[in-house]
C-alpha cells in the first residue's frame, strides 16, 4: 500500500463495505447466541469475503482513505472478538483460542499507547498481520460449519483448524514484528519529560 495516495474522503465504496461489516457484528452475535447456525455461517462468510473485497476496491478505485485505514482493522478486530466469544460460549472452540488472540490484541493496544505517548501514529499493517487476519476470518465460518453432523462437518473441522492455527501463528508473528518496530522507534525518540 506504499504507493497508494491516502485521502481524507469518508464516502467511498470500501468504507461503506467496512461499515456494513461493522453493522453485521451484532447481527452475527444474535444469530450465534440463538443457534441460527446457517444464518450465522452466511453472515460470517460474507463478512470474511468482504474484508478482502474492501481492500482490493480501495486500491483499484484509488479510494484508500484515513477513515478506511481505521475502519477496516476495527471491523476485523471486532468481528474476530465477537466470533471468538460466540464460538467459545457455544463450546465450538476452546477457551484458550479466545485467550491467546485477545492477549495479542491487548499487548498491541498497550504498544499503541506507548507509541502515542512518544508522538508516533499507529504502525502500518504488516503482510503477516493481514495474512493472520485472513486465516482467522476464514477459519471461523469453517469451525462453525464443523458442527454439521456429516462429512462436510468433518472436512470443515480439519480445514478450519488448519486456518485457525496458521492464523494464530501469523497473528502473533505479526505482533512480534510490531513490537520490535515500536521498540526501535521508542529507543530513537527523544525522551518525554
Amino acid at each position: 500500500m506504499s504507493n497508494d495516495v491516502v485521502s481524507d474522503r469518508v464516502l467511498t465504496i470500501p468504507n461503506a463495505i467496512s461499515l456494513a461489516r461493522l453493522l453485521l457484528v451484532p447481527v452475527f452475535a444474535v444469530l450465534i447466541a440463538t443457534h441460527h447456525d446457517g444464518w450465522a455461517f452466511l453472515v460470517l462468510a460474507v463478512s470474511s469475503a468482504s474484508d478482502w473485497l474492501d481492500g482490493v476496491l480501495a486500491r483499484r478505485l484509488n479510494q484508500v482513505s484515513r477513515i478506511g485505514q481505521l475502519l477496516d482493522p476495527a471491523a476485523d478486530r471486532l468481528f474476530i472478538l465477537v466470533t471468538l466469544v460466540g464460538l467459545a460460549w457455544r463450546d465450538i472452540v476452546p477457551l484458550w483460542l479466545l485467550v491467546v488472540l485477545v492477549a495479542r490484541d491487548v499487548v498491541l493496544g498497550v504498544m499503541l499507547l506507548v507509541l502515542r505517548r512518544h508522538g508516533y501514529p499507529p504502525l502500518p499493517v504488516h503482510l503477516a498481520g493481514k495474512a493472520g487476519t485472513f486465516a482467522l476470518l476464514y477459519a471461523f465460518p469453517l469451525l462453525l460449519l464443523s458442527e454439521w453432523d456429516s462429512w462436510v462437518g468433518t472436512f470443515a473441522q480439519v480445514v478450519g483448524w488448519a486456518f485457525a492455527l496458521w492464523g494464530v501463528g501469523l497473528y502473533w508473528f505479526a505482533g512480534a514484528l510490531y513490537l520490535e518496530q515500536a521498540r526501535r522507534l521508542v529507543r530513537r525518540a527523544p525522551q518525554v519529560a
